[in-house]
């Protein structure tokens, strides 16, 4: 037997009792304040959203506090501070002395699906103190809280630690990555074949050419709708542009320089050039991606600053691109697929490890607090 089902049988066998929130909380509003009129300082400022929004000279509250956001888009959400902060968009909520702080805090936590349907508002959603006293909370023996509360804080910190790990693999996994590539495409004396080597202009060994909007763009289609970005636009359900191309933005912000590599029939969008090998005896497309991936940066400096980024046909034409011999392209080619698939492999598999892991926090969480009413 665990020390919580000793606790629980020795001090609650029979239930716990509940109560409402506004019998066991203070519940107060934050102060209202604007970024203008408030010094800039290392007190995080709490203004509805899940992180803060600035930091300020001066506090509200002092550590030890659940803050519950009271309108926009992060209403409902609910955070716990051991520092001092301000609060302003948002409830203030402080436990008695029948209740530890962080038991209630993870209480909270586990009824945030059920706090965010308290939202209400056309517009602007928010929630409102009525409702949230209006919630009922069990109250077991202080020791049964405090051993719920180390039992939750060590899954949390367990929890963290793997989502850290797993992050620096894929970062490690993907320097080294990256690190090969380069070596194997910078052809000097020591490279695979690099006595065969001749260098041509992109424009002189490939077809490059931007595409046009489709009549409909959906969240969901067939094909992948490529434009401006380092990901899709929408989808569509036809595609203009073959599998096996390259891709590379013209114009807008944050996407010039990246190189995308499209395995499947997509539509190309009129911001983004679709570039292909004018030859396949000559050049391979997939070699001529892992080219420009590696030297992206020469790419990004061709762009045109102005009142939108742009990367000009002619500029992206005069990009000097190696051309060894077909064996060797498809011996790198092959190469750079496996590690590829590694990496991507470790970066898929972070998010469904870490979802797991939250999948089975949750699921204890929910049975350390679920408590059988006591009858009065």
């Amino acid at each position: 037997m665990s020390r919580l089902e000793e606790l629980i049988q020795e001090l609650c066998p029979d239930g716990v009792e509940y109560k409402f929130l506004k019998e066991c909380c203070e519940l107060s509003r934050g102060d209202y304040i604007t970024k203008k009129s408030a010094k800039l300082g290392n007190i995080p400022v709490i203004l509805g959203g899940q992180e803060p929004a600035y930091y300020i000279d001066k506090a509200n509250h002092y550590g030890k506090a659940i803050v519950i956001s009271r309108s926009g888009a992060s209403a409902g959400f609910v955070s716990y501070w051991d520092e001092p902060i301000f609060v302003t968009d948002g409830f203030i909520i402080e436990a008695k002395q029948e209740l530890d702080i962080r038991f209630l805090y993870y209480f909270l936590k586990n009824m945030q699906i059920f706090i965010n349907t308290m939202k209400k508002g056309g517009g602007v959603p928010h929630i409102t103190g009525k409702n949230l006293l209006m919630i009922k909370i069990p109250i077991p023996p202080l020791p049964v809280q405090s051993e719920i509360v180390k039992i939750l804080d060590k899954f949390t910190e367990v929890t963290a630690q793997l989502q850290e790990q797993l992050a620096l693999e894929v970062t490690a996994r993907r320097k080294q990555y990256e690190y090969y590539r380069d070596k194997l495409l910078t052809f000097d004396v020591f490279a695979m074949g690099a006595s065969d080597v001749v260098w041509r202009a992109l424009g002189e060994i490939a077809d490059i050419r931007t595409g046009r909007r489709p009549k409909i763009v959906l969240k969901e289609g067939f094909f992948e709708y490529i434009n401006a970005g380092t990901s899709n636009s929408g989808y569509t359900t036809d595609f203009s542009f073959p599998e096996d191309t390259v891709t590379t933005p013209s114009r807008g912000q944050g996407g010039i320089g990246f190189i995308g590599y499209q395995k499947n029939p997509f539509w190309l969008g009129p911001l983004c050039y679709g570039i292909r090998a004018k030859e396949s005896n000559i050049i391979c497309n997939k070699f001529l991606y892992y080219f420009l991936c590696s030297n992206s940066k020469k790419i990004l400096q061709k762009k045109n600053e102005g009142g939108t980024p742009a990367l000009n046909l002619g500029d992206l034409q005069t990009v000097h691109i190696p051309i060894p011999s077909l064996s060797v392209q498809h011996r790198i080619v092959a190469i750079l697929d496996r590690f590829d698939a590694l990496c991507n492999d470790l970066a898929s598999g972070l998010p469904a490890e870490i979802e797991a892991r939250k999948k089975q926090y949750e699921y204890y969480r929910d049975k350390l607090l679920s408590f059988k009413e006591r009858a009065p």
